[in-house]
């Protein structure tokens, strides 16, 4: 490779902002790693991290490979391939783990304490150090910086949510009076203990982090076993917590391929597993660890397009945006868009074209696809231009002039027009509604006469979970929705699929092994369950109950 080669992946990255942005100057005190360094100047290793000490021992070690650059002079960076053999310290260290956990309403409740200011450090150094994290997305998941920036920023804000008070009030209890005197019961959320915790590489930051907090707010001790690609991320991301206080025991970090970590969760006494990636995975994992898991695994995402066309570019733009933004490697990305007709007539699909026409590699707003091989993508995308009256709207062909390695993806924005009573049929339904985590979306078309056909395509779907009715109109907002099912759906003129923030729950329906994230509704959902203390304290020769029949002499009733 010539260095040449190298730096215009490099340019790739100091261009993003309309060109020629520098590099972080500064690196935070607490950091162990240089962005722009990863790749060019030997090779980060990113360690495990067990009962509170790192450790890169390990017999194997996995090279992630430079995502934009197959002739970068290093990998990106390697961590430690970690094998059955090797997850002894890890068992040891989650059966210390009580199932009362390491904290819970009558137990060790300055933690909660604790929590919530080590959430306010985090928030506050997370911003200050924003760019740093925004590099380091990027490197590991190449994604425009509005994106890596808006993933630091969510992230930061769900941190601010949860400073001060707010930690210990998502174990909020609640009492109810009993049947006679002295008779009472309080519901507590409890943790579970030793706890799993599996998250994508899609957002290294956001989903991993919402979802570790809330595990360790609730008093959980989690094993966190991150995407192999996005590894650093959450390795840098727990050094910042030790640097705000955390005990660095409370969390054990795991480097590992899916097998291992599967032998580690059915091998301890790890009581709940939150899953978020593929649905196959998902299943695989349900039935490995006997249903104790929350999924918040893959969604086929449908936006619907009302009959009332207001906004066009609008609405056009927010279509671009939820199925290629990220190269549409999001599980909230649109998959699939049902359009009414009089948006069709209304030029919609050149609008679309044209948008999708303004992506770059350059920029980032087009970038690699890390689960899926070009041939695969251009394969799929063959295979459903070729049902009876589809054909590809824009796209798919390969990206010119890039140098992304051959294990990934690398095409242009795809979408490809699926005559809607084709699409129904049984032979092409299931095709058409596979998610493929690519730049990639299936269009149709309806009318009010098929409305009927498009609401039983979305009941058929098996995942429900983002969707968008967009329409100002009342009566059709209202039907769609009464019939549909998905758990994040946005409606209006405004609606959209993905952009999941902190302020809303985000994630499925349908499924009771539905986890959701961000909000305490979710996090005391997913990560503690319900315990009843019913207390029963009042003597049976009680002197001040004057109306309880116990305040006379007791008398042993007979048998029943």
């Amino acid at each position: 490779m010539t260095m040449t080669r190298f730096f215009f992946a490099r340019k790739i990255f100091s261009s993003r902002m309309g060109g020629g942005r520098c590099h972080l100057s500064t690196v935070p005190s607490w950091a162990t790693v240089e962005p722009k360094s990863l790749g060019v100047s030997g090779t980060y290793h990113v360690p495990n991290c067990v009962d509170g000490t790192w450790s890169a021992d390990s017999e194997k070690r996995m090279e992630i490979p430079h995502p934009l650059d197959r002739d970068a002079p290093y990998p990106l960076y390697t961590i430690n391939d970690t094998q059955v053999t090797e997850l002894q310290p890890f068992l040891d260290s989650l059966r210390k783990v009580p199932k009362s956990g390491l904290h819970n309403p009558l137990k060790n409740p300055h933690r909660y304490l604790e929590y919530g200011e080590i959430s306010r450090k985090a928030a506050e150094l997370m911003l200050r150090d924003a760019e740093f994290f925004a590099e380091t997305i990027i490197a590991c998941v190449p994604k425009s910086h509005a994106q890596a920036m808006a993933e630091v920023q969510v992230t930061a804000a769900f941190l601010k949510n949860f400073a001060g008070d707010n930690v210990r009030r998502l174990a909020q209890s609640f009492g109810v009076s009993g049947d006679h005197y002295g008779q009472y019961s309080t519901g507590h959320r409890w943790p579970y203990g030793p706890v799993g915790l599996i998250s994508p590489f899609n957002f290294p930051l956001e989903i991993p982090v919402l979802q570790l907090m809330g595990a360790l707010y609730m008093g959980n001790k989690p094993v966190l076993k991150p995407s192999e690609q996005a590894s650093l991320v959450m390795e840098q991301y727990l050094r910042l917590l030790h640097h705000c206080g955390m005990d660095l025991a409370d969390v054990d970090f795991l480097n590992c391929r899916g097998p291992v970590a599967q032998e580690l969760l059915v091998q301890t006494p790890v009581r709940l597993t939150q899953f978020t990636g593929s649905s196959r995975v998902g299943e695989i994992l349900a039935k490995a660890t006997g249903g104790k898991i929350k999924l918040e695994d893959a969604g086929f995402d449908w936006k619907l397009l009302g009959p009332d066309v207001e906004d066009l570019d609008y609405v056009a733009w927010q279509c671009d945006q939820d199925a290629y933004a990220l190269s549409g490697q999001k599980c909230s990305a649109q998959s699939i868009l049902f359009v009414h007709k009089n948006y069709e007539e209304a030029g919609l699909l050149d609008k679309l074209e044209k948008n999708a026409s303004q992506r770059s590699l350059e920029d980032l707003s087009i970038c690699p696809v890390l689960t899926h091989t070009t041939e695969d993508i251009l394969n799929f995308t063959e295979r459903i231009a070729s049902i009876p009256g589809a054909r590809v709207l824009f796209g798919g062909k390969e990206l010119n002039n890039h140098k992304i390695p051959s294990k990934y993806g690398a095409v242009e924005p795809t979408a490809v027009f699926v005559p809607l009573k084709e699409l129904i049929k049984p032979e092409n339904y299931s095709i058409c509604v596979s998610e493929l985590f690519a730049p990639f979306q299936v269009i149709t078309v309806y009318d009010d006469d098929t409305l009927p056909l498009v609401l039983g395509a979305l009941e058929q779907m098996s995942h429900h979970l983002t969707a968008a009715v967009v329409s100002n109109d009342l009566q059709f907002l209202q039907h769609v929705l009464a019939h549909t099912v998905n758990g994040t759906t946005y409606a209006g003129r405004r609606a959209r699929t993905t952009g999941a923030p902190q302020n809303h729950w985000f994630g499925p329906a349908g499924d009771p092994r539905g986890a959701g994230i961000g909000t305490p509704e979710a996090i005391r959902l997913v990560w503690s369950c319900h315990r009843e203390i019913i207390h029963d304290t009042a003597s049976v020769h009680n002197k001040y109950d004057l109306t309880s029949t116990l305040s006379a002499a007791w008398t042993q009733p007979k048998p029943t």
